[in-house]
């Protein structure tokens, strides 16, 4: 009886192992040691037939367009919130406490976000999942605060998000400094911050929360926008959103009226309130709720029609509240001491139509940072003592 042929050197042979992903035995050069038939017929009446071997390819041709393995280490469980050593407290919002803590390893200082789980039901709340992704994706600029890492402690609800420490909150600085910022300060804090906006806007992300206490400071004139917890990616077309967002003082007209879909200009609006606040040290709207909100609006910029801002009298919220406000606009009037280009930006983040409205990106490159004073070089910037360091 001949014997078997064996399989070709340019093959493997896979055991008959029926687990996927089974160890490949190396190429055999000859089987021996085969049953006889006689055996082989007496066996099988009481045993299953053999598994027929599967023969592989020895050397699978690996795609040029795949990188190689060693370009993507393996994943790495978290580091633990004991590498780090805290040294005080900062503050605590609605999404986190956040607390000034240094490095066991390097000595450098960080602020830590502690995220509340404590009463999340539902897992994992999508806020922090949008945070996280957010920083990530937009904190590759120089103006945004990243991420370091994500660190644990001995509990599932113990998540800590680790970021640069900054030692200013502009909303702080203007409380305590003696005397508001120099048109050439102005200049550059609302470039970094445009520019900032500009680029989280063009990787689809919408902040939703701009306001002069979440954009920090450093001791070199640098700023950094931060408390991305209400964040979110948005597509095209946009689709409807929650109208819950920006804080009161900073929310757009078409949010305070009702508007189930928005767009960036949300954000270009809470700018355009930060531009004010950065010149007169006070909020530019300091409603005590929603109604007086929109009255104090309406009181400065005038009582939008049809118009300047197609599609008014369609919100949900117009005919309800029945605002009231002059025809005209007194902006001009409260901000005398801007120039014509100053106030032609101040006036188009201030616009009613949100289409009709500037763009980060537009805004960015304004007449208005061309022209004496110029913008202030940032490491000539004041240094003040930091509060969130505990200095006095």
């Amino acid at each position: 009886m001949p014997k078997s042929k064996s399989p070709s050197p340019e093959f493997r042979l896979l055991g008959s192992s029926s687990r996927i992903g089974a160890a490949v035995e190396e190429p055999v050069a000859a089987v021996s040691n085969q049953p006889s038939s006689a055996t082989t017929s007496a066996t099988t009446s009481s045993q299953p037939p053999p598994r027929q071997p599967i023969f592989l390819p020895a050397a699978v041709p690996r795609s040029t367009l795949a990188p190689r393995r060693a370009q993507h280490p393996p994943l790495a469980s978290c580091r633990s919130v004991y590498s780090y050593t805290r040294l005080n407290h900062i503050e605590e919002g609605t999404y986190g406490i956040v607390f000034r803590a240094r490095c066991n390893e390097t000595g450098g200082i960080y602020a830590l976000k502690k995220l509340k789980l404590e009463e999340e039901k539902q897992g994992f709340p999508i806020t922090s999942l949008r945070e996280v992704m957010a920083l990530m994706v937009a904190g590759e600029h120089e103006n945004v605060v990243g991420v370091r890492e994500i660190v644990v402690g001995d509990t599932l609800n113990q998540i800590f998000i680790v970021m640069p420490f900054i030692e200013h909150d502009l909303k702080t600085l203007l409380e305590t400094m003696p005397h508001p910022f120099l048109q050439s300060e102005v200049k550059t804090l609302m470039m970094q911050l445009l520019s900032a906006v500009a680029h989280c806007h063009g990787n689809w992300i919408l902040h939703r929360d701009l306001k002069t206490s979440n954009l920090l400071l450093t001791n070199r004139g640098q700023i950094k926008v931060a408390d991305f917890g209400l964040a979110r990616k948005f597509g095209d077309p946009l689709g409807e959103m929650t109208q819950l967002v920006v804080t009161l003082w900073y929310r757009s007209p078409e949010l305070l009226l009702g508007a189930k879909e928005y767009t960036t200009a949300v954000d270009v609006w809470s700018v355009g309130c930060i531009f004010a606040e950065l010149m007169q040290k006070d909020a530019l709207f300091p409603g005590r709720g929603e109604i007086d909100q929109i009255g104090r609006i309406f009181n400065l910029l005038g009582k939008p029609t049809e118009e300047m801002w197609p599609g008014f009298s369609r919100l949900p919220l117009t005919r309800t509240i029945n605002p009231i406000g002059p025809p005209y606009s007194s902006l001009r009037k409260k901000y005398q001491f801007l120039s014509d280009s100053g106030y032609d930006l101040l006036a188009s983040l201030l616009r009613y139509d949100p289409e009709e409205r500037i763009s980060a990106d537009v805004a960015s490159r304004h007449p208005y940072f061309d022209e004496s004073p110029y913008p202030k070089h940032p490491d000539l910037f004041s240094s003040f003592p930091s509060v969130a360091a505990g200095e006095k």
